[in-house]
């Protein structure tokens, strides 16, 4: 057996068994790290949720006092 038809033939079978290999188990390792939010993360998106719903009723009430002391002030820029 020839040099050549020996690379040619480990080439292949690293191309077609190794190779798929190493792409799946590296592929399936990132889907494992990012699956989901930890607990900490759950946390601050609750904490972070909750601050903005707070700031969204303070914008609500200063747009009605601007609305009844200024009527227009939406349309002047």
């Amino acid at each position: 057996m020839s040099l050549t038809l020996s690379i040619f033939i480990l080439a292949a079978v690293f191309m077609t068994i190794v190779l798929p290999m190493v792409v799946i188990m590296h592929y399936t390792t990132k889907w494992k790290a990012i699956k989901g939010l930890s607990d900490d993360e759950h946390r601050m998106l609750e904490d972070l949720w909750k601050e903005s719903q707070g700031m969204q009723s303070r914008v609500n009430a200063l747009e009605t006092i601007l609305d009844s002391e200024v009527p227009d002030w939406r349309h002047k820029q």
